[in-house]
């Protein structure tokens, strides 16, 4: 089972920590604003609960 994630883009402030912390993961949108990339799956490397505690509004969620 692989582990993804999503960008609420309502509560996403563009702070840059997900994708300054998770660049494979996360890429900033026109307006700075994190988007996911490879469809939102959780690199091996990492685990769901490292990447949901970096946004500090709580806009990272797992799906």
């Amino acid at each position: 089972m692989t582990n993804k994630v999503s960008v609420d883009q309502d509560f996403c402030q563009a702070h840059g920590r997900c994708y300054a912390v998770f660049p494979d993961l996360f890429e900033p949108d026109d307006e700075g604003r994190a988007q996911v990339k490879n469809h939102g799956a959780v690199p091996e490397s990492s685990t769901v609960d490292e990447i949901l505690a970096v946004c500090p509004e709580a806009a990272i969620t797992s799906v």
